[in-house]
């Protein structure tokens, strides 16, 4: 079993420098990085209010429920990953991907994926809402609009 990486509070300070130098946010967006965050957060907690869920929140700010949390490896940033996975837009409901043994390497993933992935073990299942600073930002990517909210559900079967 590989031990959980102590370095998560730096990996997510700098995708969010990362993520502000190159551009997440367009110089049309009135928000800043904090105000989106917090407002992401506020439409997470009325969803998963009003849908009664108990989900938990990692010190980035990462809402997540674990579903079975599994008994092999965790995942560290430079593993490659093997999943089933659905993402949707957490207002829309809309799925917008999904794979089954689909292959990762989890650096090469949004931020909320290589925030989340490492909470469970292989054989595992977590499901993470994940504000749209640590998706795609400000950006649109393909069918998914600017500033959206995502919910993943991983199913976590390898790493390696």
């Amino acid at each position: 079993m590989k031990p959980k990486g102590k370095s998560v509070s730096l990996l997510i300070a700098a995708l969010w420098l990362t993520c502000f130098v190159s551009g997440c946010l367009d110089n049309n967006d009135p928000l800043t990085v904090q105000e989106q965050f917090d407002k992401d957060a506020e439409i997470i907690d009325q969803f998963l209010s009003d849908n009664n869920i108990d989900a938990q929140i990692d010190n980035s700010g990462l809402r997540y429920v674990i579903n079975e949390q599994g008994t092999g490896d965790i995942a560290s940033s430079d593993d490659s990953i093997k999943v089933n996975y659905e993402g949707r837009i957490l207002i829309e409901g809309t799925v917008f991907d999904s794979g089954n043994g689909t292959d990762f390497l989890l650096s090469r993933l949004i931020a909320g994926w290589q925030v989340g992935t490492p909470l469970i073990h292989v054989g595992g299942s977590i499901t993470l809402y994940i504000p749209s600073i640590y998706g795609f930002g400000s950006l649109q990517n393909g069918n998914i609009p600017a500033n959206s909210v995502l919910v993943f559900d991983i199913e976590l079967l390898e790493v390696f």
